[in-house]
């Protein structure tokens, strides 16, 4: 069993005696044979937590992930004025290539 870590208790709001009064007994090979995984034991609370997952929505016209050697000035300057430098390069690379 895990040892009881006083920090990690203090974060999730738990005592040592919370710890304490909580019995999990060993997991035989038997149990382990019959263990599934969460999607196959849960089918529908799987589904509804992938649907779920959060993050920013996908896009219609998603940027593309390119690899790309530039001088180490140039990066500097684009950095040097804050977040949001990668979209100011594209805005730049636009104006040069007329779109």
């Amino acid at each position: 069993m895990k040892e009881f870590d006083p920090k990690q208790a203090a974060r999730h709001g738990y005592t040592r005696e919370d710890w304490e009064v909580v019995d999990s007994p060993e997991l035989t090979d038997a149990d382990l044979a019959r263990a599934k995984p969460f999607a196959g034991a849960f089918p529908a609370l799987a589904r509804k937590m992938r649907k779920n997952l959060g993050g920013r929505p996908k896009s219609d016209d998603p940027n593309i992930a390119v690899s790309l050697r530039l001088d180490p000035d140039v990066v500097a300057a684009f950095k040097a004025k804050g977040p949001g430098w990668q979209s100011r390069m594209n805005e730049a690379l636009r104006k040069v290539a007329g779109v």
